[in-house]
């Protein structure tokens, strides 16, 4: 079934929902991002925005739009907060945000949420790859899971390494976090969300471990996943470029979000 005309809706619209939307207009066969939930201080600016979106600032007026899918492109904290009621209310959800369900109480809530209304939470694959394949090998076992994130250092500002490193004077790769999957997904929300996606599909948050590295050699963001396990081994690498309006997400985050919807409204998945 052909998705356009179908009523997407997102949660915040920065960035990500940006770039979201300029991606979907380029296919006529993709829906449309008809509609937004912002911060209420934020709904006085929409005039300013595109005029072919709606921007609500609270979510029960969001679902009375009628969204038939709703992308959560903001926060861990929209994450925890508002997507409950969208997945109470029947509403199906594409979760961008997918660090939040490093939290046990939170991955509980979006379970429970979803079950009560009958809807589905999607994670979305974010900026790595291999994820097909470390679900499978699961099945069958894991010895270890490890990630490994390098991005250029003007990358991790704003984040924990900014405090502890002058990012601007580095002039070699300096290891910016070791440790595992729910500490890095805690610390590293806007940066390190692809590692709760290769906790969720491996072996949990505790046994993944990871590695961030703010390298100035670099001009793109590298992600570097290894498993071994009853099934075999595998390594991948891939060398994502940024997002141009946000250098701290991966392009290839963004266009897994496209890759989640066409799958949401295709007959065949």
């Amino acid at each position: 079934m052909p998705a356009a005309g179908k009523r997407v809706a997102t949660i915040g619209f920065g960035a990500m929902a940006r770039s979201l939307r300029a991606s979907l207009a380029a296919d006529e066969a993709m829906p449309a991002i008809g509609a937004a939930l912002v911060p209420p201080g934020k709904v006085a600016a929409a005039p300013a925005g595109p005029d072919d979106v709606a921007f609500f600032p609270e979510v029960d007026a969001l679902l009375a739009w009628r969204p038939e899918l709703v992308v959560e492109c903001a926060s861990h904290q929209a994450v925890a907060t508002v997507l409950p009621t969208v997945l109470r209310r029947g509403v199906d959800c594409v979760i961008v945000s997918i660090g939040a369900l490093g939290d046990a109480a939170v991955r509980a809530e979006i379970e429970e949420s979803a079950r009560a209304g009958g809807a589905r939470a999607v994670i979305a694959s974010g900026a790595i790859g291999g994820l097909d394949v470390l679900r499978a090998a699961a099945a069958a076992g894991l010895d270890h899971v490890v990630y490994t994130g390098r991005k250029p250092p003007h990358a991790w500002l704003g984040s924990p390494a900014g405090e502890r490193f002058d990012l601007a004077a580095l002039r070699s790769e300096t290891i910016i976090f070791e440790g595992d999957a729910r500490a890095a997904a805690a610390l590293y929300p806007k940066n390190a969300n692809v590692t709760a996606a290769v906790a969720l599909a491996g072996i949990g948050f505790e046994r993944t471990r990871v590695t961030l590295v703010a390298d100035p050699a670099i001009g793109r963001n590298i992600h570097e996943l290894e498993a071994a396990g009853a099934f075999g081994s595998f390594r991948i690498r891939l060398e994502n470029a940024p997002l141009p309006d946000n250098p701290k997400t991966s392009w290839l985050a963004a266009l897994s979000i496209v890759q989640a919807i066409r799958s949401h409204f295709s007959s065949i998945r």
